[in-house]
């Protein structure tokens, strides 16, 4: 018999993350979780396709990143 878990999501802080400034992400259930490091009783759910569009525009310079378009 399987128990039901009552942990939480595990939180990854940025590989940029600076000393109180921090982006940290969690899997929750088949969404991706994002919070401030300095708020975490708060957060935005994204659907994992979203999310990973996310990523990949960001890492590819997307707006709001320097060299980045401004759409």
């Amino acid at each position: 018999m399987t128990g039901i878990s009552t942990a939480g999501p595990v939180w990854r802080k940025s590989r940029r993350c600076e000393a109180t400034t921090c982006v940290e992400v969690a899997g929750i259930g088949p969404m991706v979780g994002v919070r401030d490091s300095t708020d975490p009783d708060v957060h935005l759910e994204f659907s994992a396709p979203a999310w990973t569009a996310f990523v990949a525009r960001f890492s590819a310079g997307g707006p709001g990143r320097v060299g980045g378009d401004a759409d």
